[in-house]
């Protein structure tokens, strides 16, 4: 009888042994959820220390990726420059332009002559992510959103964010606008450094905006998880969801970043896993807490500045972004042709990144030839100078460059990138 059985027994143990390593296959992937499995090939992570910058985990940290409205943390580092230096009050009225008026969702609706206080616009950025109030915020600093875009990638240079490049001041789409996850947590990390009280405006729940309630797009982490205190989600399809997040435990800042996720729960989650490896205290993730509410500070005392701000601005833009005054800024380096329109912008994004000017512009040339179209990888508006000092590095890099003069690069017809 029991050689008889043994079969079965066998056939028994080995079932067992099937569901015992189909279980331990379950829980090893459920329990290595910091690795990159949220995405495809828009996916990047990296996480590190808030005191000291130091890396704690990356994946593809460096990669470019589109920044969607984690734009808007650069937006809201320039408005918090401007009032610490007297240029701006709270108070200030930010009008609405017929373009402003114009952007596409997420958005307030106001119509084009509409007005909100200063800092109304930056809670409608931080909770509502509104493109129409980053767009009325840009024109007001700066007259034009491209102008505060090269803004924008001026201080990203500041700070340190050597491959991100501001189109505007939104994250909408733009072909030219990109960032990697290193930046995006250096931009976090600076916020909290630079402007410390300013900060806490990211840990706003919810703003309120002629009677109506927006709640802040993070609020799953900023609600539910132990410490987290900031700072800003994003999405587009070229993207995927995105997430700043910083959270503080027994002393210790941890900021993180996440691109790619697939939904806003999936991202949510992936960066609770991050953030508790990091601080290596599994188990105390998404305990609530209260949320906090705006308290205005539109009437408190600060430095008066009127329309100096704009003033002062636009005299920034003329000097560091566009040379008015200084050697002309008409040079271009041409870095390649290619057999395609991608190939030659993506390369002309990458030099343009490495050459790290803020005026700097991408653009592409195409031109005919006997063996078809070719398309040539530009970098625009530079100096001589600039010209020549980036030509001879990239040669020393043995990688192609060829200055063009502003009459040969007039003669060139050429498409935006």
């Amino acid at each position: 009888m029991q050689l008889r059985r043994a079969p079965q027994i066998h056939t028994t143990l080995r079932s067992a042994l099937s569901v015992i390593m189909l279980v331990l296959v379950v829980f090893v992937a459920t329990s290595t959820a910091p690795r990159a499995q949220i995405g495809s090939e828009r996916y990047a992570s990296i996480v590190i220390d808030g005191a000291t910058g130091q890396v704690i985990s990356a994946v593809d940290p460096d990669e470019a990726r589109r920044p969607a409205s984690l734009t808007k943390v650069m937006t809201a580092f320039l408005i918090f420059d401007a009032v610490s230096a007297g240029r701006a009050r709270w108070s200030d009225e930010v009008v609405f332009s017929a373009t402003a008026a114009a952007a596409p969702p997420s958005k307030l609706g106001l119509r084009a002559g509409g007005r909100m206080t200063l800092e109304q616009a930056l809670l409608a950025i931080i909770t509502k992510s509104a493109n129409d109030v980053a767009v009325a915020i840009a024109e007001h600093f700066a007259d034009s959103e491209p102008a505060f875009a090269r803004l924008m990638t001026l201080k990203a240079r500041q700070l340190g964010m050597r491959d991100t490049v501001f189109r505007n001041a939104s994250g909408l789409p733009n072909p030219g606008q990109v960032t990697t996850a290193r930046d995006m947590a250096t931009l976090g990390r600076r916020m909290i450094i630079d402007h410390p009280t300013y900060y806490s405006y990211f840990a706003t729940d919810r703003f309120a905006f002629r009677g109506k309630v927006h709640h802040n797009h993070n609020s799953r982490i900023l609600s539910g998880y132990e410490g987290a205190d900031g700072i800003k989600t994003g999405y587009i399809r070229d993207s995927g969801f995105n997430l700043i997040a910083s959270a503080v435990r027994d002393g210790r800042r941890i900021i993180a970043v996440v691109f790619g996720g697939s939904s806003g729960p999936e991202r949510d989650r992936h960066m609770v896993a991050l953030l508790d490896d990091a601080f290596g205290t599994p188990g105390r993730a998404m305990a609530a807490r209260p949320g906090i509410s705006l308290v205005s500070r539109a009437n408190a005392s600060v430095p008066t500045a009127g329309t100096a701000d704009r003033a002062a601005m636009r005299g920034a833009e003329r000097q560091a972004t566009r040379g008015r005054s200084g050697p002309a800024t008409d040079w271009t380096v041409q870095v390649g042709a290619y057999s395609t329109r991608n190939q030659a912008l993506s390369a002309a994004r990458e030099a343009e990144r490495s050459i790290g000017i803020a005026r700097a512009e991408t653009e592409v040339a195409p031109t005919r030839g006997r063996r078809g179209t070719l398309f040539r990888a530009q970098v625009t508006n530079l100096t001589a100078a600039e010209a020549r000092e980036a030509c001879a590095d990239r040669k020393k890099r043995k990688q192609p460059c060829l200055t063009i003069a502003p009459s040969r690069e007039a003669a060139s017809t050429r498409t935006r990138g």
